[in-house]
């Protein structure tokens, strides 16, 4: 079992992906090629899963798009994957948040966890 993820260590993409959880609200900039032509899109929303780990990890997100519930899964390791950007951090008390997909309006949104600051005193 240690040879299987020593492999992986070693031939695992060296992608520098911030740290998210579930609640986070993320912009996944995903590579798309269409015949000859490549094009980033864009794809926001709050991170319901991660899933696995090493190079088979995967998270899904979700997204409201039309008011149709709208989710993708995205393998970790993935070279589609340009960037990810970490647009708010959420407070939730579970790694899955299923519970969402029957939540509908205000019941749907997520608090935000608050960041504390640590000011230098003033002499």
């Amino acid at each position: 079992m240690d040879r299987i993820k020593q492999l992986e260590k070693e031939y695992a993409p060296l992608n520098a992906l911030p740290a998210f959880k579930a609640g986070d609200t993320i912009t996944v900039h995903y590579k798309i090629v269409e015949g000859a032509k490549e094009r980033i899109q864009q794809y926001q929303g709050v991170v319901i899963q991660c899933k696995g780990s090493g190079s088979t990890a995967t998270f899904t997100v979700r997204k409201i798009s039309n008011n149709i519930g709208v989710e993708r899964i995205f393998p970790i390791a993935s070279p589609f994957i340009d960037k990810i950007e970490v647009n708010k951090r959420g407070q939730v008390r579970r790694a899955r948040i299923f519970y969402l997909r029957g939540l509908r309006g205000k019941s749907a949104r997520i608090t935000e966890k608050r960041q504390s600051v640590t000011e230098p005193a003033k002499a």
